[in-house]
């Protein structure tokens, strides 16, 4: 994307500068908006100047209590759905079982077994491919958690008391 700008002192006023327009060796600037996105980031305009990472707003204490509160809250949240997934599946599993050994299922495990490898090499040809993404990811989130250590330090503390609560 760019903007172009016309030459300094040209205005559009009626008064004589009809000229200046008209003339073909007029000079423009080029702005080029995708280098002043880079430095000027959303949430500079929005927050201000000063919104850099949390560790700059915050005292340590309160880093590590407002960490330890959304940890706590995230891994009580993963405790309660994962014990209800686990027990979705584990009760369907057990729910098929007793209907095949009663009767009224038949299951061709073969065929469960040769779809289940099939899907197996599928994952693996995909994982492969969004290896370069996966490591991009990673590597973000080590920048963050680098930036915001006492944050991060409470968070993981939060949620493995929220796990085992």
């Amino acid at each position: 994307m760019e903007k172009r700008l016309g030459r300094k002192g040209t205005s559009d006023t009626a008064s004589g500068s009809a000229q200046e327009h008209d003339s073909d060796d007029e000079i423009y600037e080029v702005l080029d908006l995708t280098e002043y996105a880079r430095r000027h980031h959303w949430w500079n305009r929005l927050f201000g100047r000063n919104s850099g990472p949390v560790t700059e707003k915050y005292s340590v204490a309160t880093q590590l209590v407002m960490g330890g509160v959304s940890g706590w809250c995230a891994g009580f949240l993963f405790q309660k759905v994962g014990k209800l997934a686990a027990t979705a599946v584990g009760g369907g599993f057990l729910l098929l079982q007793i209907a095949s050994h009663s009767g009224y299922v038949q299951v061709d495990w073969k065929r469960v077994e040769k779809d289940v490898n099939r899907a197996k090499r599928r994952i693996k040809k995909q994982a492969n491919k969004a290896a370069p993404e996966i490591s991009n990811l990673i590597e973000e989130s080590t920048e963050f958690i680098k930036q915001n250590i006492v944050v991060s330090s409470g968070f993981v503390g939060g949620f493995l008391l929220g796990l085992a609560s």
